[in-house]
């Protein structure tokens, strides 16, 4: 496959010696680069071997297909759980044993820190012995500070990989299924669902696998430290721990709350991403309708939704992170009391030993804990839709590619079908017939006839109820909507072959392409799709046709592929193309261009997807049947008169052809050398460099709340922590009290003593009861004020999406903005408040804990702030790479989705070529670029944990020996408070420092929002100006490019269109008639003056502008939703001026036979109509405005003429008021307007009466005719 970094770096981790793999020495090379400069996507090192996407789905998906055999045999429904459970417990639990052994280091820790304390307490100068026990304590103390860092971060190394490689995997087999998805299936799934399960349900693995093990460890560790509280301090500590027991219950509680609320937003999340994706795929529409409006009330509605559910949940979260802030303080003060209430006496040693061993608890208990509830809880959701999603039907049929004896044949008999299997009517009735090589079917019909259907029978996409179809032969297949995917106009004909260039020149010959590319700027190598040069559809159409020229099938199926072009370039398809280089395939042409049935070998009249007629075009003359007829009333065409001897010719002709030497198969290359990569080009965007200044982290607050909200918070914060120290503060005085007790240097029955003991259990409730309150509080409000503004970003990048204009989505392939909506929007949702909260408390704790422990023992500043200044220069470095690191895996992942959406698009297309495995392993090197980058970011983030970590053992073990040094000065309470602050702050400083980190480097989400937040707006939507009545419209000089650096499509256009007239714009595809429109609708800013009734277009709001005008054009675009949704989105008609629209085109029986009339739900691949069917809705559309100004762009190209001829006639009765431009290629569709104006290469060639232009031999006009037939010239 072709790699997609350009030059890739062998990972430097495979060389790595053990030092190096423990302390990442690994990675030092490229932290030096990240110094420097900006890191860019060839600094990355190659995915490992064994990380590699396409190994690892191919690893998970076989344990899956065991699975669903097992389920098939015993009858049940097949678990994705177990698929995956048996695919990696192994690695798994094996890490499972480093998380034991950790968290048994920090018990440990207790008993050392307790030895050394009960040391001071009993200090004799004169007893050397002890002094060196004491020593060995400290140095234990030491050891399992450095062991745990150790432990820990080979831990979290290891089972985030696990996340990432389950994570990897499941993409893939996501990707495969949806290749294989049949056309039910896909009526049941969406573009949206897909990229939410690849974007955001996925992500769940990362999370989940790192918390999993808390679940039995938590449970165990709890046990080990109720034992040793019993040693210490007896029944007393079964009051702190069913604290922890009645908490962790509450937790579990919220676990299941977790997971319904979970559900409930990914569905909103669907809807929404699915509207987002819509929205980008038919913005041109949505913008020359003026809906933009009524599209973000929609998507707005959806996003309250789903925020009211994310709020709820955050509220959760938030009492959760609340609980793990103050629930040790709320142990140990129940714990004392209840201690202080049975009379028993406690030594300070025994005070912080019970203060030690709660602190273990803390992580493990009351963050690790719940957090794994939490996860799991959503992972079970996650891996429920996953699961439904790969138990979708799948396509079955693959047809056999050739026979033993070579022959190719396409045999189709008695075949029934229907798209639905609810439907009474099927798409297909008894269908029968035969096509063998040198044959050419010609399939004609009226709209909705069951044309496209037959195609898709024969590629096996439509699936027989009954009946047989025998394909042999490759197929190669050109849709009716053609399809283009991101890379060159080269390789999208390529689609994967060699290149030959004599066959190559020969296919674009064939194709007329040729003049075409010389306007491309880079000719063949110009891109094309998401993001490239935008062609038009007839273009477009001939591109899909060269594709499938070019891999030299056997076996052609077009889907009216003449269409879309002009005449002139519709006959040099037919002559030179589809009778002259497949004149010895097999052929089935959908067409409505019935001038080419005299050269078919035998033709097929569908209706209502019956076979009405079928036969030669001779015999159809001889039997007097007149073909027309079955689409028109008796027209004058129907006189054979003008053909005497045709019919004889072509029975001549074609016996030739079918005698013809045809080239055997053998000699044929073998498939396999003539396949090379397909090369599709999705290129990174750019992404910012430097530091996420202070203004983003500004506009993200205030977007959630205003200033005096933020002050209410930061004096929350204050005040919480204020009381949180204080109380270790007190504790440890209290200790000393305790303590004197306990030795008899005080007798309990002193009222003084009384007095002071209760005094200090006063002031003692009174602190932990304000920290839990003011914990909480701070906890909602970080919540309330961080989920609010990530509704208010989101709304605000919808809006400025919406109001940049046409070029910006040209630019930006439609994975790209779906990433920032679906990813980025998710981390704000989700990750950022949790990780922001997480980071407050952690910095805020240290901050006390600091302040505490000089302030008992001022010596301690001496090292602490050496080690402040290390940590922030450290942290400093470390973020100039991982900044850009993570920036790279925002950006390295839209290709992954934008590469899904062009798939589905060209699902049909992909099949028919069996090109599934080559876009198969391009999606997996997306994968692995994505890996790169993510695998970089976990080691970084390791790299500085390791630091991080042996600099705090560092400063335990001064802490530590110092205090033994200095303790003729220190008495016991001060002593354990200090060891034991010092251990919890090793914990605390790293996780601060890296959650400062994961914050700046989720705030590039934040920062990639804003940046979609000041997009260049096109015009403003409302002007004060009075907008036009709207009927006379004039061209004055006009120049017209679709993109500011890109060429001129228009040149130097005068023109002028008076108010009641009719006029014809023609010209070859790619002439630049649609532009012309474009220019009209100003979705790129004009140069030149087009003036409405004297005014400039200039001077008027793009929608006021917008709104005089109705357009249908070519491209029919529909969104998910009811019939009636799509005919009017706007909800400005009644129920009967619905109808009437859908009568003036034809529609009205259709739809009356839909099972739900007007209310029925279209899918999202709209299956239920066909192609023409859909250009006729969207004419409806634009015939309902009822404007002045009526603009139709070839929105009946995919309509058959009869249709057409009564819909054209409707519109000259209805419009005959109003200024209506018709851009055709049928001549017929425009002959009768007032004036024609033909357009060659963006300049306005002529223009005049078509009876002017007919009677001129040499106008390009009457060129255009010429390769009509003979009768329709005439008729003209």
């Amino acid at each position: 496959m072709l790699p997609v970094s350009p030059e890739v770096k062998t990972n430097p981790l495979q060389k790595a010696n053990f030092c190096s793999r423990l302390f990442v020495w690994w990675l030092n090379p490229l932290f030096k680069i990240g110094h420097k400069r900006k890191l860019e996507a060839n600094d990355m090192y190659s995915v490992l071997p064994e990380d590699r996407s396409q190994h690892l789905g191919e690893e998970l998906q076989g344990y899956w297909d065991q699975e669903v055999k097992r389920a098939q045999k015993d009858a049940q429904e097949p678990s994705l759980m177990k698929a995956i459970v048996k695919c990696y417990w192994k690695s798994y639990l094996i890490w499972g044993l480093f998380i034991f052994l950790e968290e048994a280091t920090r018990v440990v820790q207790s008993i050392f820190l307790g030895k050394m304390i009960s040391y001071v307490e009993n200090y004799d100068p004169n007893d050397s012995a002890a002094l060196h026990e004491a020593y060995s304590y400290a140095a234990g103390l030491s050891a399992c500070v450095l062991v745990w860092a150790v432990l820990h971060h080979l831990y979290f190394y290891h089972i985030q990989r696990v996340g990432k490689r389950l994570r990897v995997a499941v993409c893939h087999m996501i990707y495969r299924k949806a290749l294989r998805l049949s056309s039910s299936a896909m009526g049941k799934t969406t573009t949206g669902q897909i990229v939410n399960l690849l974007s955001n349900d996925v992500n769940r693995f990362d999370q989940v696998t790192v918390f999993l093990h808390y679940l039995w460890v938590g449970p165990l560790e709890y046990i080990a430290v109720t034992a040793l509280l019993w040693m210490e301090i007896g029944i007393s500590c079964l009051a702190g721990m069913a604290v922890l027991i009645i908490l962790l219950l509450l937790q579990s509680c919220f676990g299941k709350l977790f997971s319904s609320l979970r559900s409930e937003t990914t569905a909103f999340t669907d809807d929404r991403i699915r509207t987002m994706s819509e929205v980008i795929t038919g913005i041109r529409t949505i913008k020359m309708n003026a809906w933009e409006k009524s599209f973000i009330d929609l998507i707005t509605r959806l996003r309250r939704k789903e925020i009211s559910k994310i709020m709820r949940s955050s509220y959760f979260r938030g009492m959760n992170l609340a609980s793990f802030f103050a629930v040790s303080k709320i142990m140990i003060f129940v714990t004392f009391i209840t201690n202080e209430l049975l009379d028993n006496l406690i030594t300070a040693s025994q005070v912080f030993v019970v203060v030690m061993l709660f602190e273990a608890l803390r992580f493990s208990s009351t963050l690790y804990f719940p957090m794994a509830i939490e996860k799991v809880s959503e992972a079970i959701v996650s891996i429920q839709r996953i699961k439904n999603f790969l138990l979708l039907d799948e396509i079955t049929q693959c047809y056999p590619l050739l026979p033993s004896d070579g022959k190719t044949i396409v045999d189709v008999q008695a075949f029934t079908a229907s798209w639905e299997k609810a439907s009474e009517t099927p798409a297909l009735q008894e269908l029968s017939f035969t096509v063998r090589p040198g044959e050419l079917l010609a399939v004609v019909g009226h709209v909705g006839a069951g044309k496209s259907s037959l195609l898709s029978a024969v590629l096996g996409e439509l699936p027989p109820s009954q009946g047989t179809v025998s394909v042999h032969g490759r197929i190669a297949y050109v849709s009716q909507q053609p399809w283009v995917f991101p890379g060159t106009v080269r390789s999208n004909i390529l689609f994967g072959k060699k290149y030959e260039k004599e066959r190559y020149e020969e296919v674009i010959e064939a194709c007329a392409l040729e003049e075409d590319l010389q306007f491309l700027e880079e000719g063949d190598l110009t891109e094309i799709g998401d993001r490239g040069t935008p062609l038009s559809e007839g273009q477009k159409a001939r591109v899909s046709l060269a594709r499938a020229v070019y891999q030299d099938a056997d076996i052609y199926l077009l889907d009216d592929p003449l269409s879309a072009v002009d005449a002139i370039v519709s006959s040099h398809l037919f002559e030179k193309c589809i009778c002259q280089v497949l004149k010895e395939k097999i052929t089935i042409l959908v067409t409505h261009q019935l001038q080419y049935l005299k050269d078919a070998s035998q033709i097929l009249i569908l209706k209502h997807g019956v076979v009405v007629e079928r036969g030669t075009y001779s015999e159809f003359l001889k039997s007097g049947i007149d073909i027309f007829s079955l689409f028109e009333k008796g027209n004058e065409q129907s006189e054979p008169s003008p053909l005497p001897g045709t019919p004889t010719v072509i029975s001549e002709s074609l016996v030739q052809s079918l005698q013809s030497p045809r080239r055997s198969l053998k000699d044929a290359a073998p498939e396999d050398q003539e396949a090379e990569n397909i090369q599709v080009v999705l290129p990174l965007e750019d992404h910012l460099e430097g530091k996420v200044d202070f203004k983003t982290y500004k506009n993200y607050f205030t977007g959630g709340a205003d200033w005096s909200v933020i002050i209410f918070l930061i004096l929350v914060n204050i005040a919480a922590q204020v009381a949180y120290a204080l109380q270790d503060w007190w504790l440890a005085d209290w200790a000393h009290v305790q303590s004197n007790l306990y030795f008899g240097g005080y007798l309990k029955e002193d009222e003084e003593v009384v007095f002071v003991l209760n005094w200090f259990l006063g002031v003692y409730s009174g602190l932990t009861v304000s920290t839990v309150l003011f914990g909480i509080t701070r906890s909602l409000l970080i919540f309330y004020i961080l989920v609010n503004s990530s509704r208010t970003l989101h709304n605000k990048m919808l809006e400025s999406i919406l109001r940049s204009p046409v070029l910006f989505f040209h630019r930006n392939p439609i994975g790209r903005i779906l990433n920032r909506f679906s990813k980025d929007i998710g981390h704000m949702d989700d990750l950022l408040p949790l990780t922001f909260l997480d980071f407050i408390q952690a910095f805020l704790l240290m901050i006390s804990m600091v302040g505490v422990m000089v302030a008992a023992v001022p010596w301690t500043a001496i090292p602490v702030i050496p080690l402040g200044i290390v940590f922030f220069f450290l942290r400093r470095y470390f973020l100039e790479t991982s900044r850009d690191v993570k920036r790279l895996e925002c950006t390295t992942r839209s290709p992954v989705f934008s590469h899904l959406a062009s798939s589905l698009r060209g699902l049909w297309t992909i099949r028919a070529y069996k090109a599934g495995q080559k876009f198969q392993e391009l999606f997996d090197a997306h994968q692995d670029l994505h890996s790169e980058a993510w695998f970089l970011l976990l080691t970084t983030s390791r790299w500085l944990a390791v630091y991080l970590n042996v600099i705090c053992a560092i400063f335990v073990t001064v802490v530590a020996f110092g205090a033994l040094i200095l303790v003729e000065s220190l008495d016991a309470g001060h002593v354990g408070l200090v060891l034991s602050l010092t251990i919890t702050l090793t914990r605390m400083f790293q996780w601060c420092v890296r959650q400062s980190v994961e914050i700046e480097n989720m705030m590039i989400s934040v920062e990639r929002g804003i940046e979609y937040t000041e997009l260049v707006k096109e015009a403003p939507w409302e002007l004060e100006s009075h907008p036009p009545h709207g009927e006379e419209i004039y061209f004055n000089n006009v120049n017209f490019r679709h993109k500011s650096d890109g060429p001129l499509v228009l040149r130097n256009v005068y023109a002028a269109f008076y108010p009641g007239r009719k006029y014809g714009i023609v010209g070859r595809t790619g002439a630049g008639k649609s532009s012309l429109i474009a220019a009209l609708f100003r979705l790129s800013e004009p140069e030149g003056d087009i003036c409405i009734d004297d005014i400039l277009t200039t001077r008027i709001g793009l929608h006021d502008l917008r709104k005089k005008m109705s357009v249908a054009l070519q491209e029919p675009v529909l969104f998910t939703g009811t019939m009636r949704k799509n005919l009017d989105p706007c909800n400005e008609h009644t129920e009967e001026e619905l109808w009437n629209a859908l009568e003036e085109v034809q529609l009205k029986d259709t739809i009356e036979h839909l099972p739900g009339k007007m209310n029925t739900e279209l899918a999202e691949s709209r299956l239920n109509l066909s192609v023409g069917q859909k250009q006729l809705l969207c004419l409806a559309r634009a015939i309902l405005k009822k404007n002045q100004i009526l603009i139709i762009d070839k929105a009946t190209s995919n309509v058959d003429p009869r249709t057409d001829e009564l819909i054209q006639k409707k519109i000259r009765e209805k419009f005959a008021q109003c200024t209506v431009l018709t851009i055709a290629h049928r001549l017929s569709n425009v002959i009768d307007c007032q004036q024609i104006m033909v357009l060659d290469s963006g300049r306005e060639r002529e223009s005049g009466w078509p009876y002017h232009l007919l009677q001129d031999k040499n106008s390009l006009f009457y060129k255009m005719l010429q390769p009509l037939d003979k009768a329709e010239a005439a008729a003209l």
